[in-house]
């Protein structure tokens, strides 16, 4: 049987129609900001530390349930399983800053960690105080000695509920951030799936599991757990969960903790109800207290299967931010005096825009080998990448399945859909650089997820700064694509044998500086067969970056999506030059 899912025929706004019709249900409590996937909260107090949260969608109540009075003041929303750009990060802060400075909290991966740092960036540089906690709660995805490598799941609602409450106390921005770290680090959750979640837009799910196994640790996009094997009675499931929970915290009778019973995306109360008794059981047997407990979906990946447990270790000052009041349609505490300050001013129906981009009419300005590119020839070649990308789409979603989540096809498709439309709308540019620029900024703008700052700056980097030129030569090129290559290594730190884009780009950059004099068509040819062996290359690397690196071993063998983009994006380059385009 296929995967079911309850989808609008055109899938690419689903984001947007999603966020839509939570805004509008619930209206008295939040507002929009502008045309972007963020809002916020109306009610938030005056004259404090804004706390802004924010990560991928399809993780629902996480984030959007957890912005209201005492949790968060505004949410930046990313698309499905990738973080929110730059831009709407930075516009979700502006929103709510009130001069005492804004915390960021979000998830520890790397796409969020990328983009919410260039956020800070532009939020600082117009005069903002900053600050950031990055949860790390999956104790699963790495050891101890490596704890900044963990991911962020459950323990946010934790994290974010006890920040709120410290920014709501009118705390200094030093001061929410020691309180929020502490939150943080004395946060622990253990998961285990039993089927996985289908992202919109994909044919396959984000991992494939046998009906009769499930698996402890794994992570909320399918990333590997630390053992699979066949199912078993519940009893047997929170056990092995509790002692590693124990074990990892170092717990011991009189300790208590909050506990989080959070169910994946479909998993029945009834079953989560029966995961607390039985973790009830053996926290009392052995002297733990639990100083309160939640049973409910807090944090889930679409329809995953499965349930993850949560520990917060509890002291004074931790329960004193813990039992402030707090509420959110999706999450509350105790009594709020006042939830909304609503106005009740006539607002505009909320839209989104169901347009798409066309396929674009590519025109090359002469027949046969081009031997520069002028300005049109420049956005026409691009405007071509863009169509390849998008057409390839199933193939990258299916590689970036095979070690990551499967959302690196849905995120370059979408990144070059909004490339090509900031193209067709260009008239009269006179600069070749600017038509990079462009197309990289729409990509660095929409995409979020790690893929949108590497990839655009991937055009917008080494256009950037250079002098305008209406016509590029094969050296121009060269110069650009290698200022493009040092600004991603220093934003993203990879470098050669990380199993990234980098093991193609890089190559590729040399043979654009060793091939340079031959002409545009024999260095072009020279940088594509060296993103290829690059991709090939990754097949023998462990990652070291992004969701896969927590395989370790196990990724060998399997092509990193990131380089196979780029080998795409120059045999995109190479066929538009040479005349020898392929119908998309």
């Amino acid at each position: 049987m296929g995967i079911k899912k309850i989808l609008n025929e055109d899938i690419s706004n689903v984001v947007e129609e999603s966020l839509t019709g939570y805004l509008t249900a619930y209206r008295k409590y939040y507002k929009k900001i502008e045309d972007y996937n963020a809002f916020y909260y109306k009610g938030h107090r005056q004259n404090k530390v804004a706390l802004v949260i924010g990560g991928g969608s399809g993780h629902e109540p996480l984030f959007t349930g957890y912005c209201g009075a005492g949790l968060a003041d505004a949410v930046a929303c990313g698309n499905v399983c990738a973080s929110p750009n730059p831009e709407l990060i930075t516009e979700a802060a502006r929103a709510v800053d009130q001069g005492e400075g804004v915390l960021f909290v979000y998830g520890n991966y790397a796409g969020d960690n990328l983009n919410f740092d260039m956020a800070e960036e532009m939020c600082q540089a117009i005069g903002m105080k900053t600050a950031h906690v990055r949860e790390w709660d999956d104790f699963a995805s790495a050891p101890k000695d490596r704890i900044t490598d963990r991911r962020g799941i459950a323990g946010d609602v934790y994290t974010i509920k006890i920040a709120g409450a410290a920014c709501d106390a009118g705390l200094s921005l030093e001061e929410v951030v020691r309180i929020t770290e502490k939150a943080r680090d004395n946060t622990n959750t253990i998961g285990l799936a039993t089927s996985p979640g289908t992202l919109p837009g994909n044919d396959k799910p984000t991992f494939e599991i046998a009906d009769d196994e499930m698996e402890f640790g794994m992570g909320l996009h399918g990333e590997p757990g630390i053992e699979r094997t066949k199912m078993m009675p519940c009893s047997d499931m929170v056990d092995r969960m509790y002692r590693e929970l124990k074990q990892e915290m170092q717990l011991k009778a009189g300790d208590e903790v909050a506990v989080l019973v959070n169910g994946l995306g479909s998993t029945p109360l009834l079953e989560l109800n029966l995961v607390y008794y039985e973790l009830y059981k053996r926290m009392h047997k052995e002297g733990l207290k639990v100083y309160d407990a939640e049973i409910k979906t807090y944090c889930t990946c679409m329809e995953m299967g499965g349930f993850s447990i949560t520990f917060l270790k509890m002291d004074d000052e931790l329960k004193s931010y813990y039992d402030a009041p707090c509420f959110s349609p999706y999450y509350a505490k105790g009594s709020v005096s006042s939830v909304t300050v609503d106005t009740n001013e006539d607002e505009e129906e909320l839209e989104f825009d169901e347009t798409d981009v066309e396929p674009a009419p590519v025109i090359r300005s002469k027949e046969g080998v081009l031997e520069q590119l002028n300005v049109e020839d420049t956005r026409n070649m691009l405007l071509y990448v863009a169509d390849k990308i998008i057409a390839n789409k199933p193939y990258l979603t299916e590689v970036d399945s095979a070690i990551g989540d499967g959302d690196h096809g849905i995120g370059m498709a979408g990144g070059m859909q909004k490339a090509k439309k900031k193209l067709l709308k260009i008239e009269n540019e006179r600069n070749a650089y600017q038509v990079f620029e462009t197309a990289g900024q729409a990509m660095l703008m929409s995409m979020g997820g790690a893929s949108g700052v590497i990839f655009g700056s991937l055009y917008l980097a080494g256009a950037k700064g250079m002098e305008a030129k209406d016509i590029l030569t094969a050296q121009d090129i060269a110069e650009m694509e290698e200022k493009s290559l040092i600004a991603i290594q220093k934003r993203g730190g990879a470098r050669l044998g990380d199993k990234t884009m980098v093991d193609a780009l890089s190559p590729a950059v040399d043979a654009l500086k060793e091939h340079a004099q031959e002409g545009l068509l024999e260095m072009m040819k020279a940088a594509e067969e060296a993103a290829r062996q690059g991709v090939e290359n990754t097949k023998q690397y462990i990652a070291k970056y992004g969701r896969a690196k927590s395989l370790l071993e196990r990724a060998i063998g399997y092509q990193d999506a990131g380089a196979t983009s780029v080998y795409l994006i120059f045999q995109g380059m190479r066929e538009f030059i040479e005349g020898s385009l392929e119908n998309n």
